[in-house]
């Protein structure tokens, strides 16, 4: 018998948070997610209730601040933590650093916007945040921390859905909301993110950017013909690999990898007819062309192949998007010229539309993560999660 849609999401859930010993870590919290209609940014309402836009390479925590805000001396041992995370271009301040000999000097930090790629600075703060204890299934009781952080000024809002208080950072760095989650509440450093399509609330928990490996991309099962190590990431100058991001849309790839990939998917769809694309996507279809299946439009699918002889299976509601209507666009996007030739360039960054209703889990320990596939196909989505929101 098959089981409760809110049933199934609980035990993928629980299954991407089992340890490595197969034991579960202490109780993780949890809180909503929400899609914001006009930016398609991810917001979470953990300070005060206020929403933080969740970005999956940011190092820190930062938000606008009231004046008489707590600030942090430059003597204390994490404003040199602070200090190293310092976004490239970004300038840094005459005062406020670690080491500082001045009894006054209190701690700079540097707030980045990873939407408009401007970057400030402001005081090393204490930020009080609030989400809700989990096991697994149900909210428990509410959880309340503080976590070190820094204010921005208005500005650095520029690009954020309306309401938005700062950015909530979400890299493997100390001063990540999930390390200090993992440090405060002695939960395992791992997080996982079940991105909500329109209209739904999805969940992130903690305490259950990295890169990942993709040795190849197939369409219909056949391999995409890209050059050999295109995929590949080089340690020392960043260039390759696979990102995640959650401030870009679709999955964007090197230009030498977006070309094969879209001759691929044109050749398994030749018997669809071709519409005008909108910019920013390449190639649309009239939506007439393809059936309905649980998984989105009947195409074949898209297959990134990974490790240990697993795909990350996109069927046609990951590979497709609905644009206006009865347009379906491919969705993914390419990098372009000159940013594919960048000595830092990743071949893909995977993008929020391809991560969307599935559920993804990061070890920051580890460098690793765990995905349930499309939950459409367990009848379930991102919105049936109990956040502890209704």
């Amino acid at each position: 018998m098959a089981l409760p849609s809110r049933s199934s999401l609980a035990i993928v859930l629980s299954l991407l948070l089992l340890t490595a010993d197969g034991q579960t870590p202490s109780t993780p919290i949890v809180t909503s997610i929400t899609k914001d209609r006009s930016t398609s940014l991810y917001t979470i309402p953990v300070k005060n209730g206020a929403p933080l836009v969740l970005d999956l390479a940011g190092s820190l925590v930062w938000s606008t601040c009231q004046q008489g805000h707590h600030t942090i001396p430059c003597k204390s041992s994490v404003c040199k933590v602070a200090n190293r995370n310092h976004p490239a271009g970004c300038a840094s301040t005459n005062g406020g650093q670690s080491g500082s000999t001045d009894p006054h000097c209190t701690c700079s930090a540097y707030p980045y916007n990873p939407v408009s790629g401007h970057c400030g600075n402001g005081d090393l703060t204490v930020l009080p945040l609030s989400a809700q204890a989990t096991d697994g299934e149900h909210p428990l009781s509410p959880v309340s921390l503080n976590a070190y952080g820094s204010c921005a000024p208005d500005g650095l809002l520029e690009s954020l859905p309306s309401g938005a208080a700062g950015v909530a950072g979400l890299s493997r760095l100390p001063l990540s909301l999930p390390s200090q989650v993992a440090s405060k509440l002695k939960v395992a450093k791992q997080f996982a993110l079940c991105l909500p399509s329109d209209g739904n609330t999805g969940a992130a928990v903690f305490g259950g950017g990295p890169f990942f490996r993709v040795h190849g991309i197939a369409v219909n099962q056949e391999l995409v013909p890209i050059a050999p190590g295109a995929l590949d990431l080089n340690t020392h100058t960043g260039r390759g690999g696979v990102v995640f991001s959650s401030v870009t849309p679709y999955t964007t790839l090197r230009d030498d990898i977006f070309g094969p990939l879209l001759t691929a998917f044109e050749k398994v769809t030749s018997g669809a007819r071709v519409v005008k694309p909108p910019p920013p996507h390449f190639r649309c279809f009239d939506a007439s062309s393809f059936g309905s299946t649980r998984l989105g439009p009947a195409v074949p699918n898209i297959d990134l192949i990974l490790d240990n002889g697993q795909n990350w299976t996109l069927p046609g509601a990951s590979s497709l998007v609905q644009v206006g209507e009865g347009t379906l666009c491919f969705a993914f996007d390419n990098m372009g010229w000159p940013a594919s030739d960048a000595s830092d360039a990743p071949a893909i960054i995977l993008g929020t539309h391809q991560m969307q209703d599935n559920l993804v889990q990061f070890d920051l320990e580890k460098n690793t993560f765990g995905f349930s596939g499309l939950l459409l196909g367990r009848s379930t989505h991102c919105g049936n999660f109990n956040s502890g929101k209704r």
